[in-house]
Formats: C-alpha cells, structure tokens, sequence
C-alpha cells in the first residue's frame, strides 16, 4: 500500500514530459480493492481505445469501462479522496476537476476508494462515454477538442509560449519540491494535511500499521526526488529554490488579476492547482514568505477559488465528492410514502423513548431501592458495633471494678495481720514478771518460818484477784 502523494512520482519518472503531472494509485488495498499492483497490467481497461477528437466523431464504447450506466458525455473522474485542507493533494486532480469547472462541462466524481487507476495505474483519469482517457495534460487536450472549449483561445503566440515554459517549470520543478517535502517528512505531512489514514485507504487495519506503511512508502520514492534534481539537497537548499520558482510567477503576474488580463487561462489553472499545495498543506515556512513576498500569488489563488469553487468550504467539513452537482429532488409521487414513514419513523421514536424512559424510571427506582437496603445495612452495623462496643466497656468496667474490689479486701486482710501481729508481743510483755514474781514468792515461802509462809501463802491469793 502508499500514500496519497506517493503515487505522484512513479510513473512520473518513466517520461519526464508528462511524467511531472501524473499521480500513481496506491497499490494495494487491504478493504478487498482491486487496484493492481505495480508493474501488473491491470485485467480491467485492458483495450486502449482511441481519443475523441471532435464532439461530432464517433467513440467506440469500451466495454471494460468501471461506470457501465454512464450517460453520455457526462465525464466520470477517478480521482484521491478529500482532504479537509483542500479538495485534493494531488495538484493533477485538482488541475483536471478545476479545468471542468472553468470550462462549464458536466462531470460527476466516482467515490471509488482508491480501488481504481487507469491502465497506466495512475489518477486522475476520466471516462466518457465509456472511454478511458488517462493523464491530465491528454485528459484537458482531448476534452478541449471533443467539447470544443478551448481556454486559451485568442493568446498570442508569445504568451502560449510563456504558458509552456511556466507550466513546465512547475510540473517537473516546483511539484517537485512539494513531493520533496512529503516524501522526507511523512508525518508532518500527515498532520498538516489532516488526514484521516484509514479513511483515505479505506482500511480496518489499526491506524499504527497505516502509519507504518504510509511512511515507507513515501521514503522508498525519495530516489524519484533525486532522479528529478531535488532529493540531494537541505531543506533550506530546497525551500530557497522553490521561493525563486514564487518570485518568478509573482513578478510574472505583476497587478493583474491574472496571468493574461482579466480572464483566467490554462496557466492560471495549472498556477492555482501547484500554489494550493503551497498555502493549504504549508511548510518550511513557505506560505508566511508569500504573504511578505508574493501576496499577489496568494490573491491570485484566492481569486481562482472564488470563481470556480464556490463549494470549497462544503468539501472540506464533509468530505463530500459531489457537491457541485444539485441535490436531488424528491419526485412528487413518492412525497406521501416518504411522509408516511417519517411520520412510522417519529412514532417509533417516540415508542423507543417512552420505552427508554420508562426503563430510566425502572433503573433509578432499583437504584434508590438499592441505596435504601444499603444504608439499612449500613445501620444496622453501626448499631451492632456500637452494642458490641458499650458490651465490651461494661465488661471491662465490670473486671476493673471487682479487681479493685478485690485488692481492697486484700488490703484490708492484710492490715487487719499487721494489727493483730502488733498486739502479740505486748501481752507477752505483761506475763513475764508476774511470773517472776510468783517464782520469787514461792522460793521465799521454803525459806521462811511458818508465821511467815501463812502470810506468804496468803499474798499470791491476793495478787492473783
């Protein structure tokens, strides 16, 4: 798979006359596109019918054509997808569609994906009538005589020669440096171009390997932008000739409102195609040198815009391949069918958001039920906690209380000891000299003569009351 822009140097580089204007389709497609690859010959648009000359000529139809309904001479382009930055990033399909516009011929855009390229496997090309015409200088030439619009009718010699020398200028030299630039910083580019990858490929790979591949294929064509004279150089190098290329075109251009007078001709088509790169996907610095240098160029390319795309804002919010075609309209017969199902359709919605409400309704009434047993629960915990903690300070108050009790008593027994201890000896005291008395008495009795032991023996008895 490449990118976008990739495709705008392989083929380019086979023929550098027309080689500079030509984008090469991506060459592979994982969404199941039937893009063939390179340097296969693709199984579709294998004949290679002749070119229209003149609108009164007869072309033979090519059955391998991708538009089998077409109607005739309305021209189906095969171009890139939108970006949001400009219609397109290829300055060739920008120069075809813009040239359509300029020259007032009906034309419808085929949303093919990227699945399609011309048997020289590059975009843009067109089919009318069932032919393919591929290569935008040969797609602008053989329209111009098979319509007979010519926008350069009525220059001069001179100025067709100025036109050319211009043109190729910008095709195989400043297209060169916008190429340059992509091809060197692919995610920059990315970027600045807005690009939805997956989009652009149309691709349900995940958007890293998009990334990855995206950035390879544009790095393996590095060697194209050497080929054309610009790969070997600095950014600055690079940058400074592709504001020689401005200058050239601004002096060129002058106070006019364009190229020739005040019509605009090819070249101014072919200008405003390569300036879109400049100023919608800008770098290096490029588009803030413009507006200090080359305002008129920017004029200039607001001027084209303006005249000829007027859908340029619609294009870029939606990305939309057709919107310069009307909208159609519905026809009258199938208005009572459609407003029979608008109104199915507004009933049903209403049903859906009854349904949708009512089962709100069921959903916050669970809720708050829910919530209610919660906080129930809750409670009940606290409440549990709570009397198991009161249970166990009565317990505690109830064993500290009996402890203390306890060692009361035991300090009472023990006090009630020491006082009896104390009392003991004293009595002890007290007995000791009676009984010495009594001893004494008892040895005086032995001693003494009768007379004196009845009075002996008669004392003690007193003592003893």
């Amino acid at each position: 798979m490449t990118s976008t822009t990739e495709t705008e140097t392989k083929v380019e580089t086979q023929t550098p006359a027309a080689a500079a204007k030509e984008e090469n389709l991506p060459v592979a497609n994982d969404a199941g596109g039937d893009a063939a690859k390179d340097g296969e010959k693709p199984a579709e648009n294998a004949s290679a019918p002749g070119s229209p000359t003149k609108k009164t000529g007869t072309l033979k139809n090519v059955v391998t054509a991708h538009k089998k309904d077409f109607e005739k001479d309305v021209v189906y382009l095969y171009q890139f997808v939108r970006s949001p930055t400009t219609p397109s990033l290829s300055a060739c399909c920008l120069m075809v569609e813009t040239w359509l516009r300029m020259s007032g011929i009906q034309y419808e855009n085929i949303d093919h994906k990227l699945r399609y390229k011309s048997k020289r496997g590059q975009l843009p090309f067109i089919e009318l009538n069932g032919k393919e015409i591929e290569e935008s200088d040969t797609i602008i030439r053989e329209l111009s005589l098979y319509f007979e619009k010519d926008i350069d009718d009525g220059l001069t010699p001179d100025q067709k020669i100025m036109t050319h020398v211009f043109c190729s200028m910008l095709n195989n030299h400043t297209g060169w440096i916008v190429r340059w630039w992509r091809y060197n910083h692919p995610q920059e580019f990315l970027d600045v171009a807005q690009l939805d990858i997956k989009r652009t490929f149309n691709s349900r790979l995940p958007n890293s390997i998009l990334n990855f591949v995206f950035k390879i294929g544009f790095r393996k064509h590095l060697k194209d932008a050497v080929g054309y004279g610009v790969g070997r150089f600095s950014l600055e190098e690079v940058v400074e000739s592709a504001k020689n290329d401005l200058k050239v075109l601004s002096d060129f251009l002058g106070t006019k409102d364009y190229f020739f007078g005040k019509e605009p001709r090819y070249l101014d088509l072919s200008v405003f195609s390569h300036l879109a790169q400049f100023i919608y996907v800008p770098f290096g610095g490029l588009k803030e040198w413009m507006q200090e240098e080359c305002a008129n160029l920017l004029a200039h390319a607001e001027r084209v815009k303006t005249k000829y795309w007027s859908d340029w804002d619609e294009i870029l919010s939606t990305l939309e391949m057709n919107t310069h075609l009307p909208k159609k309209e519905v026809p009258a017969e199938s208005s009572e069918p459609k407003a029979e199902d608008e109104a199915k359709k507004a009933k049903e919605e209403e049903a859906k958001k009854a349904k949708e409400a009512k089962a709100a309704e069921k959903k916050r009434l669970a809720e708050e039920k829910k919530k209610e047993r919660e906080e129930k629960k809750k409670k009940e915990k606290e409440e549990k906690e709570r009397k198991k903690k009161e249970k166990e300070e009565a317990e505690k108050a109830a064993k500290e209380k009996a402890a203390a009790e306890a060692e009361a008593a035991k300090q009472a027994e023990a006090a009630k000891a020491e006082a009896a201890a104390a009392e003991t000896p004293a009595a002890d005291g007290a007995a000791a000299p009676a009984a010495e008395a009594t001893k004494e008495a008892a040895e005086k009795q032995e001693t003494a003569p009768n007379g004196s032991a009845d009075a002996a023996a008669a004392k003690p008895e007193v003592t003893a009351e």
